[in-house]
């Protein structure tokens, strides 16, 4: 299982970075889940507001080791979602299994938070190969411009019974999505909880409430079911290049 946090608007990334290492740490784990550390490896998409560009970082090593001191530290940004990743199966590790996951030739970036073993089937797949790969191409087909949240619902709930969550974030250059689904069998409902802190500038929506960030009583939970959307502004400067380090 995984942690996941989203920043839009006027941020320091440096914080939002810092608040992703606290999560995989434990620092902050407050839910009812055994699972605190999460070690196999971080990525992070964010959004350049000059040019328009989405870029990505992946590393395989845990993120309380490489991220503070990576790139995406000290990124200029109004758009920056991160994914500490604890892999469900130990052979879904490394590079190829980091999130944010990317489908390049319709400009989309995933990352996912649960286990989804049974999404295979809404594919006409025999077998699952991983997951979160198959719950993004059902959640989002191929050449799918948005999500919004009626379609999205409809297609959670149709997910054969068997799995844990769906929360999941979503990038394409026009928008962001955030999506907080897990079928009513989840074991763990506060560990797949997610919290919104919101001031005049900024939206940061996390898996755990981080002090560091605000006071306790200045995040709210999310409602159940929940797609939020994250329109980016539009610039001049075409966005079809993909850059990532």
């Amino acid at each position: 299982m995984c942690r996941l946090i989203l920043a839009h608007g006027s941020f320091d990334p440096a914080d939002i970075v810092a608040a992703a290492v606290q999560m995989s740490c434990g620092v902050t784990a407050n839910h009812d889940n055994a699972n605190t550390v999460h070690a196999h490896g971080w990525g992070a998409v964010w959004r350049d507001p000059v040019d328009g560009r989405l870029r990505a970082h992946r590393d395989v090593r845990p993120a309380a080791e490489s991220a503070v001191d990576s790139p995406v530290a000290t990124v200029r940004t109004d758009f920056l979602a991160l994914h500490v990743r604890n892999a469900t199966l130990p052979e879904n590790r490394g590079i190829a299994f980091t999130h944010p996951l990317e489908r390049p030739e319709d400009d989309w970036y995933f990352m996912h938070n649960g286990y989804l073993p049974t999404v295979h089937e809404l594919l006409g797949m025999s077998a699952s190969v991983f997951d979160s790969a198959e719950y993004f191409d059902y959640l989002i087909p191929p050449r799918t411009p948005s999500l919004d949240q009626a379609t999205a619902l409809a297609r959670l709930r149709a997910i054969p019974a068997g799995g844990m969550s769906g929360n999941a974030v979503a990038v394409h250059p026009d928008q962001a999505h955030l999506v907080h689904w897990s079928p009513p069998e989840t074991r763990t409902p506060r560990f797949f909880a997610m919290h919104r802190h919101t001031t005049a500038d900024r939206v940061v929506v996390a898996s755990e409430t981080v002090p560091d960030l605000a006071p306790a009583d200045q995040w709210d939970p999310l409602p159940a079911d929940t797609v939020l959307t994250f329109p980016f502004a539009r610039v001049s400067v075409p966005v079809s290049d993909r850059i990532s380090v």
